[in-house]
């Protein structure tokens, strides 16, 4: 391992964010004489982030707290044209209208991990349409084009991909890598931004700002990019049977939010706390031993601190203290996702398999009806007898709601309205 001098750098190390850099020890040297500026771009293809966007923003959140400026850049030019990278097919195109609206969403999340302003460490945000909506397209061929050739543009993973599969790959997202190219050169222009960060399925696009921010500007640009993650058992981070894991209590209640992380599994505790917790390195180490019984109480630590900083210090322990009254107590706290049912529905009966979709405890009818032969499921803790079973009206509880359960940790509430 390589021996790192400036803290930004050597904290990311410690705690495992460095998957691929083109000079590290040039980046090291950079920033061990002073502040440096570094950008990470986020597509506006939702109104929020989920888990897979964590990574990257943890990255932004050590930047500036080792006293470098983080650049937050708004892709409201870039999502006109998709991002093919790690896609089989071309995205949606949105309109000007939905792409603002969900740049909107996307914005709320960056004040909880960073600290916006006018210093000289303060964070910025800028949108990449101020300068791609103004290109003119002869000029960009000439002054830009020229440096990206079709061979070398054909080895990239985002493009061999798709090919291989023989999905189609059109002309307008052929050109998302130059423009991404191009914000590079763009921010080391406006604002002596000198590094780009981001996924490992950006590589490609990284490297071709480098590239060209040499060719055009003389500029010594760097590049860092994170491992792609999964969990120990393979599955990709921030999806779940209900949906992605969303980083905004408007798409995910900070309650369930706080439950995913508690259901982490035991061999990823002390890599999760070290990536997306600030915990010391030490105290990770203590927790990351425990077993049995301890490491439950790891998992809570992790999901308080990874909910304390995407939802507040109060929405965290809420969240606990919902997880403690249900599992510990059995009650059927308020605080736990719900679904209103009309009352007369519940009258006539609602199949329960429906509820347990409608619920998010599980994907489809196929896997509810899974759950149900396989014990897995219940209604107010008591086992649901069969595949056909149906809430009632009489069903409901003395605080007027249905408890359904999927497993000992999925929990959600029924009520009548």
């Amino acid at each position: 391992m390589t021996t790192l001098t400036s803290d930004f750098l050597r904290t990311l190390q410690e705690r495992g964010f460095i998957h691929q850099c083109t000079d590290l020890a040039g980046l090291d040297e950079r920033a061990a004489k002073g502040p440096i500026i570094a950008y990470i771009g986020f597509d506006c293809t939702a109104d929020s982030l989920h888990v897979g966007s964590l990574l990257p923003i943890m990255m932004l959140r050590w930047l500036q707290k080792t006293g470098h400026k983080p650049i937050v850049l708004m892709g409201g030019g870039t999502t006109k044209i998709g991002d093919p990278s790690g896609k089989d097919e071309a995205r949606q195109l949105l309109t000007d209208e939905a792409i603002n609206a969900n740049m909107a969403g996307i914005k709320r999340i960056f004040g909880r991990y960073l600290s916006f302003g006018d210093g000289p460490t303060d964070a910025v945000m800028v949108n990449n349409a101020d300068w791609l909506d103004e290109l003119k397209y002869i000029p960009l061929l000439r002054d830009i084009g020229r440096h990206f050739t079709i061979n070398r543009m054909m080895t990239f993973e985002s493009v061999k991909l798709r090919l291989d599969r023989e999905q189609p790959l059109t002309f307008l997202e052929f050109n998302y890598m130059i423009l991404q190219a191009y914000d590079f050169v763009e921010l080391f222009r406006r604002e002596k931004c000198l590094l780009q960060m981001g996924g490992s399925d950006q590589w490609g696009n990284i490297i071709n700002g480098v590239e060209l921010g040499r060719r055009t500007d003389g500029a010594e640009l760097f590049g860092l990019t994170t491992p792609l993650l999964t969990t120990s058992s393979g599955a990709k981070m921030g999806k779940t049977a209900a949906g992605a894991v969303w980083l905004t209590a408007d798409k995910l209640s900070a309650y369930d939010f706080w439950q995913y992380w508690r259901n982490t599994e035991d061999a990823d505790v002390g890599r999760f706390l070290r990536l997306y917790t600030e915990l010391p390195l030490d105290e990770v180490a203590r927790l990351e031993s425990l077993e049995g019984a301890g490491i439950n109480e790891a998992k809570k630590i992790l999901a308080h601190e990874v909910t304390k900083l995407a939802h507040g210090e109060e929405a965290a322990l809420e969240a606990a203290e919902t997880a403690r009254r249900t599992f510990e107590q059995g009650a059927a706290a308020e605080g736990l996702p719900s679904i209103d049912v009309p009352r007369a529905e519940l009258e006539a009966g609602v199949a329960v398999v429906d509820l347990l979709v409608s619920a998010g405890l599980a994907a489809s009818k196929g896997e509810a009806r899974r759950l149900i032969k396989g014990a897995g499921a219940k209604m107010n803790d008591a086992a649901i007898p069969d595949e056909a079973a149906k809430a009632t009206a009489a069903d409901l509880n003395a605080d007027g709601v249905i408890k359904l359960s999927a497993g000992k940790k999925r929990h959600a509430l029924v009520k009548a309205v």
